[in-house]
């Protein structure tokens, strides 16, 4: 008996491992063009005794739901492409419609000679800001065609007695005289004749045995006073009276000091009563001094301000 072809198939029809054409013992059969071992889904079991692959399950489940999501991507991607090329081409569409249609909004508006004219009632009206600015009070003690204020020794020194800070000075005599080198010592008076001295004021203030005489030249113009304090040499001549003695001259040592403010020259000569000569250690002769040139400088100051104001606030004649 033969165990070849032709002869009875182990196991019956379906056997394990069996090939087409050829039989062999259980688990080696063969089949052309195949290799041995399970088929598709692994191991064949014929009495149900394994188990599924679950793994294999589960990697088929998963390959499903990636093309299914990659085809719903694919799908919107292709639908916001095609929506955005429509919203495009209505854009360019509208923007090419040059002419308004019927119907469109300008046809509402009336011509332009029909609109209502605007109103020919009287408007109120504002006073202008652009005010002018206030006056220089130096202006109105430069030149003598502003400056128009009473000038002389009550205006320029007025009171009985100057004070400046804590330190007050009893007034002695004043002067006035339009012989401007009579009031002065020296070369002073040539000079201020030279460049048109109109007078000369003086007053005397003194503080225990210090007194200081101040004495104020007038010129019709600045350039006049200034030219003259530049050219100053010696200097006022001191004025006793009124209880002060004659002090400061020669060969007494005084100080002396010269300054200007618009058309005014105001000289200062300080010393000791009794004759003293001065030195640099004097400081009650320096204060003194300094003191009654600067007082005289205020008053020339507030005699600009005084006109300067009053210019500003009378309105010209022809209104």
């Amino acid at each position: 008996m033969s165990f070849g072809q032709g002869g009875p198939s182990w196991g019956g029809p379906g056997a394990p491992g069996q090939g087409q054409g050829q039989g062999q013992a259980p688990g080696q059969g063969q089949s052309q063009g195949q290799g041995q071992g399970p088929g598709p889904h692994g191991p064949q079991d014929p009495y149900g005794t394994r188990t599924p692959d679950w793994s294999a399950l589960a990697e088929a489940s998963a390959s499903r739901v990636r093309r299914k999501r990659w085809l719903l991507i694919g799908g919107g991607a292709v639908a916001t492409i095609a929506i955005a090329a429509v919203v495009a081409t209505a854009v360019v569409s509208m923007n090419s419609d040059a002419d308004p249609g019927p119907g469109s909004s300008t046809d509402a508006l009336p011509p332009t000679g029909s609109l209502p004219d605007e109103p020919t009632e009287d408007q109120p009206s504002f006073p202008s800001t652009n005010a002018a600015p206030p006056p220089d009070p130096k202006d109105y003690v430069s030149s003598a065609d502003k400056d128009k204020a009473p000038l002389n020794a009550g205006t320029l020194f007025p009171g009985t007695k100057m004070k400046l800070d804590d330190r007050v000075y009893t007034k002695g005599a004043t002067s006035q005289t339009t012989s401007c080198s009579a009031a002065t010592q020296g070369r002073l008076g040539g000079i201020l004749a030279a460049n048109g001295c109109d007078q000369v004021i003086r007053a005397t203030y003194y503080k225990g045995g210090v007194a200081v005489t101040v004495g104020v030249a007038v010129f019709d113009k600045e350039a006049q006073a200034q030219k003259a304090r530049n050219a100053a040499k010696d200097g006022i001549a001191s004025l006793p009276g009124s209880g002060v003695p004659t002090f400061c001259r020669a060969p007494s040592i005084c100080r002396k000091t010269t300054n200007s403010y618009g058309r005014y020259v105001y000289f200062t000569v300080g010393g000791f009563t009794n004759r003293t000569n001065v030195t640099l250690k004097d400081k009650d002769v320096y204060t003194a001094g300094d003191d009654v040139a600067e007082v005289t400088f205020q008053q020339i100051l507030a005699r600009g301000r005084a006109q300067a104001s009053a210019a500003a606030t009378t309105p010209p004649a022809d209104e």
